[in-house]
């Protein structure tokens, strides 16, 4: 029995159709033949031979994945929760195909073994101020491992690091004891400086007399101009003391020249 034409060229149009496949521009196809690597497929529209071949659809965009909280017991013994974000991208999707089963699912999970990992081996004050460096080190750590997967991880970000409430509130103490340690030393530090001050002022006054009257007459200013008030102002004995020595001296010369004139 002869096949008709047409059904055979059905039959053929059917046969191309199924292998026809469409890739985006951030899909790459792993290309298995009778279950041996094949080859990668580039995007574009692209065929393999039905029942023959089989295509395994990679994308090659960065991904962002969230690891869940982790219970982590630091070096000093502070149980704390620490979560982060991961980016990665595949750069070899015929490793991520064949070199793991399921790099998604592998590196979420070396990921959060990663992360209690590191923050357990560092203090809390570490964790709290070095971030950028814990960062760093998870990068570097999750990067190498997952590199026989062809995969590349950018970036390891510490989201959040939740404390006990006994943990924070003594950390508030801590806090405000510093607050108040830097406090009394800067007040300090300006008592010192005034007294230091309050010391050059007086060894000035102490060598111009002259200056202390100033000084004085300039207080008496300001406390009338700010309050209405009656001010008693005495004449100072240093205003006399010239008059004082002049009589002195006059009364000396005086003595001296009696016994001449006697003569």
């Amino acid at each position: 029995m002869l096949v008709s034409p047409a059904i055979l060229v059905a039959i053929l149009v059917a046969v191309f159709l199924a292998g026809v496949r469409v890739l985006q521009e951030y899909e790459r196809g792993v290309i298995f033949r009778f279950g041996r690597f094949s080859g990668v497929k580039e995007a574009g529209i692209r065929w393999i031979i039905p029942l023959v071949d089989r295509m395994v659809r990679i994308s090659l965009r960065e991904i962002v994945m969230d690891v869940p909280p982790q219970d982590v017991i630091t070096r000093d013994n502070v149980s704390v929760k620490v979560n982060a974000v991961l980016y990665f991208r595949v750069l070899q999707p015929e490793k991520a195909v064949i070199q793991v089963e399921n790099y998604l699912y592998g590196t979420s999970q070396l990921s959060q073994t990663t992360l209690r990992s590191v923050c357990g081996q560092a203090e809390l004050d570490e964790l709290l101020a070095e971030r950028d460096a814990i960062n760093r080190r998870l990068q570097e750590i999750i990067d190498l491992k997952t590199e026989a997967w062809g995969v590349k991880v950018g970036a390891v970000e510490v989201k959040q690091i939740d404390l006990p409430t006994e943990m924070q509130r003594a950390m508030a103490k801590q806090a405000a004891a510093e607050r108040e340690k830097r406090s009394k030393v800067i007040h300090a530090e300006g008592e010192a400086q005034a007294a230091q001050r309050l010391a050059e002022a007086a060894r000035v006054l102490a060598e111009e007399p002259a200056a202390l009257q100033l000084r004085y007459l300039q207080t008496l200013a300001e406390i009338a101009t700010e309050n209405s008030s009656t001010i008693v102002f005495p004449i100072p004995i240093d205003i006399l003391r010239p008059f004082y020595e002049m009589s002195a001296m006059k009364a000396a010369s005086r003595a001296q020249g009696t016994p001449e004139s006697k003569g």
